[in-house]
């Protein structure tokens, strides 16, 4: 297994470019190309699985064999001229105004506590404090300007013409209760034929963080699906 730490996150390299998903699905691709993998099994959380519809997008399925997209709606933004039905498919969890503001706040003097009222949305009240705050504190490594770029370019991204495309086995996990509304998942899951979805209720840590919250759940089901 090897977890990716990508540009400007964890003990990664922080340049002051290609804050953009495109940048970090090509970033991926040169890592399984240097490395000479092939049948991967790809798996993405939250913006991890744009990177990976970036990837579909730009260079389909070579390298691949399986995916796992972990809570991640296809478009995070909404158009205000969309119908209910399109508002559900798409999960958007900002309006234009809201993901500018959000963004500008990241980037200002407020950035860590802009960053604190976010995390403090994608967990569930049982989630142990200590737990919390590490996440913070390994979101917080990521220098807030970059961030607030590399959001404000996810935030612009439409995926709901590339998720339909996707041709290898792929599982869906959702949390009942997390910010990415669950609708969103399940129309991720219609969407890829043959693919399986799983949905965490709230006792059993569903928010965006399941698999901090509730490792033993998520690693069985993500192992069942390798197989």
């Amino acid at each position: 297994m090897i977890a990716l730490d990508q540009r400007g996150h964890g003990e990664s390299e922080k340049p002051t470019f290609g804050y953009k998903i495109a940048r970090l699905a090509k970033d991926v691709r040169d890592l399984l190309a240097a490395l000479d993998l092939r049948d991967v099994a790809l798996l993405g959380h939250s913006m991890g699985c744009s990177v990976i519809w970036s990837y579909w997008e730009l260079f389909g399925p070579d390298r691949l064999a399986k995916l796992v997209l972990v809570d991640e709606p296809p478009f995070l933004t909404a158009n205000p001229a969309w119908s209910p039905a399109e508002l559900e498919a798409a999960g958007a969890i900002f309006t234009p105004e809201s993901a500018v503001a959000t963004c500008n706040a990241l980037a200002g003097p407020d950035g860590e506590a802009t960053t604190r009222g976010f995390i403090g949305g994608m967990v569930t009240a049982a989630i142990d404090p200590d737990v919390k705050e590490w996440i913070i504190q390994r979101n917080l490594r990521m220098a807030r300007q970059d961030a607030a770029t590399l959001l404000y370019n996810h935030c612009g991204q439409d995926w709901r013409d590339v998720i339909p495309r996707i041709t290898i086995p792929t599982l869906v996990i959702g949390g009942r209760v997390s910010l990415v509304p669950w609708q969103s998942q399940v129309w991720v899951h219609e969407q890829i034929a043959g693919s399986q979805l799983a949905i965490f209720e709230e006792a059993e840590g569903g928010q965006h963080f399941m698999f901090i919250e509730n490792p033993a759940k998520f690693n069985q089901v993500v192992a069942d699906f390798l197989g």
